[in-house]
């Protein structure tokens, strides 16, 4: 068996096995990168919302009179609120999942 591909070990030897607070450091940056995704997306969402409901009105008020591009934007903001509700309904299908585990 070849295990040369794996690695050196030596790079292991950063990671402090007895040290319980590199531990929650990492799951602290981990839970912070998944965090600033999803406010990310929100704030995507919010952004495309925004723009759609700006396009509407100036449709409304005759300022656009392309219909293409009032359907562009609405589309943006439909597919960003989908997506949004969709990982939502994922997370929190993790979250009762992980809750319901029993050790």
């Amino acid at each position: 068996m070849n295990i040369t591909s794996i690695g050196s070990l030596s790079e292991l030897s950063k990671y402090d096995i007895n040290s319980t607070t590199g531990a929650k450091v990492n799951r602290n940056a981990a839970f912070e990168t998944i965090f600033e995704a999803a406010t990310g997306i929100i704030k995507d969402t919010n952004k495309y919302t925004n723009e759609a409901e700006e396009a509407e009105m100036a449709f409304s008020l005759g300022l656009m009179d392309n219909t293409h591009d009032l359907q562009v934007a609405q589309q943006k903001a439909n597919l960003a609120l989908q997506f949004t509700v969709a990982v939502r309904n994922q997370v929190m299908s993790a979250y009762k999942e992980i809750m319901n585990l029993q050790f």
